[in-house]
């Protein structure tokens, strides 16, 4: 028995070594197919902003599709933008040339208008049979920029043309896909279609699109967000299992893409109501020249200014901010700004008592809060300036003698004593000054010491040119420019930047 050598039984049945290789190259295929999306996803996570997400989406489905240009278009359903296009490796001209194409109601156009039949199971269908939303209903595919006339999103400007696979007209996905999928739009061979207007196959040969792949783009609730196709220079189509693939990662796209239109509808309400709480324009006064540039942060903040006409040719300059940022510090800085436009009517001559009844006001109606506040009163035909401030960053008096800072009473911000009070400043200006208002975020911007950002911005005025000197909108654009080099001068920094100029003939 020590002899025997153990071995195993013959098996029943050979494996079938064929079946077998192909499994794994099947699942070899799987692996692939998800480390793709994955990397395809991840960058995606990683955009910022509806642009930055529509030229992702563009570029990941190229490489899915096998495709070198695309187009999407944005078209949210309830119509309240932002509403663009973008494109993938087509230029102004391009685009302006597939807005020649006439535009008719088609598949993509009801891609596009969010009224495909989004979540219905792909159709099966032979050649010549219409699928759901195709164009094989009797209608020419076209137009990515929704609304615009000739603009043929799928038109055979670019590749989007209601042609069909061997003269056919454009055809919804065939099957293979996952049951649920969003349909497709695929037209295989623009050239050959001759139920396309004449012009789509004008502007497709001179262009050299030969075939598109259109889908629409959804979140995950059915919510329309646009469409998006992709372009080929020769006829052609991708297979069942590209479109899976592309079928996958537009779920993921269109989620995102509807996040970030929520936060870009946010924001751009913030900004809006932001603007309606400050001055649409500024007041024109003999003997003096304003300009101003601010800038908002994403959750919108509590600085403002202001230029108010008083009796007798004189001008109220101001300057503030209001702790804290959102719609609540916002809804609070539109109070103060209006009530000191009202105490300035009354007695903006003493400007001490103008800031005195904002403090009581602020103690009154927002005790919670602080605010930094500066106001001057200016009489432009002798260039004679009273300024008080509370807790807020001096005037910087600029011109062709000197570039220094007033020299103001320092106190404490409205609302952090039981009663504020401070004595006021008077000063005479010369002829050809300039007087730069402006908030405390400027400095912060910089990312400084207060000492070092002051410092810097008294030498971005001194290093004005002449001609910036003379005209108080080049001046503030120049002291941006150079306090605020590298980028600084940001709309998602969470600081409100004001700069007021004041020049004096």
């Amino acid at each position: 028995m020590a002899g025997i050598s153990p071995t195993l039984p013959p098996p029943e049945q050979t494996a079938p070594v064929d079946q077998l290789a192909a499994v794994q190259d099947q699942l070899a295929g799987w692996i692939s197919d998800l480390t793709s999306l994955h990397d395809l996803t991840e960058r995606l996570a990683r955009t910022t902003g509806v642009d930055d997400a529509m030229n992702e989406l563009l570029a990941a489905g190229a490489t899915l599709v096998g495709a070198r240009r695309g187009l999407m278009a944005l078209a949210p359903v309830d119509r309240h933008g932002p509403e663009r296009t973008v494109g993938l490796g087509l230029g102004r001209a391009d685009l302006g040339q597939i807005e020649t194409v006439p535009r008719t109601a088609t598949s993509y156009t009801r891609l596009l208008d969010g009224l495909a039949p989004v979540n219905a199971p792909r159709a099966t269908r032979t050649s010549g049979t219409p699928a759901p939303g195709s164009a094989a209903d009797g209608e020419a595919e076209d137009g990515p920029a929704r609304g615009r006339e000739g603009s043929p999103g799928g038109t055979g400007g670019n590749g989007t043309g209601g042609s069909g696979a061997s003269g056919t007209r454009g055809r919804g996905d065939s099957g293979g896909g996952a049951p649920g999928a969003r349909p497709g739009v695929a037209h295989p061979d623009i050239a050959t279609d001759p139920a396309l207007d004449p012009r789509h196959r004008e502007v497709a040969g001179r262009l050299g699109f030969g075939a598109s792949y259109a889908v629409p783009v959804t979140a995950h609730d059915g919510t329309h967000v646009g469409a998006a196709l992709w372009l080929y220079d020769e006829p052609a189509e991708p297979n069942a299992r590209q479109r899976h693939l592309l079928d996958l990662y537009v779920r993921c796209a269109g989620e995102l893409l509807a996040r970030h239109l929520e936060v870009a509808r946010a924001r751009a309400d913030v900004a809006a109501v932001r603007e309606e709480l400050l001055p649409s324009r500024l007041p024109r006064v003999p003997g003096v020249r304003l300009a101003v540039r601010h800038r908002t942060g994403p959750l919108g903040g509590g600085d403002w200014y202001d230029a108010l006409p008083l009796p007798e040719g004189a001008l109220g300059l101001s300057v503030g901010g209001v702790t804290g940022r959102g719609a609540g510090a916002m809804a609070a800085m539109g109070r103060l700004r209006a009530s000191l436009r009202a105490y300035a009517v009354m007695e903006g001559e003493d400007p001490v008592a103008v800031l005195s009844d904002l403090e009581l006001l602020l103690r009154l109606t927002e005790p919670a809060r602080s605010a930094t506040a500066l106001f001057a009163y200016a009489e432009p035909a002798t260039r004679r300036v009273v300024v008080a401030g509370a807790g807020h960053c001096p005037p910087l008096i600029t011109g062709p003698w000197r570039t220094e800072y007033a020299e103001t009473t320092l106190s404490a911000p409205l609302g952090m004593l039981a009663c504020w009070e401070a004595p006021s400043a008077e000063l005479t200006l010369r002829q050809g000054e300039t007087m730069l208002f402006y908030s405390d975020g400027l400095l912060h911007r910089t990312g400084e010491s207060a000492d070092r950002a002051s410092a810097r911005l008294r030498s971005a005025a001194v290093d004005a040119p002449f001609e910036a000197r003379e005209d108080p909108d080049a001046l503030v654009d120049h002291v941006l420019r150079t306090v605020l080099p590298d980028g600084r001068d940001r709309s998602d920094d969470p600081e409100d930047v004001v700069l007021l100029a004041a020049r004096f003939a």
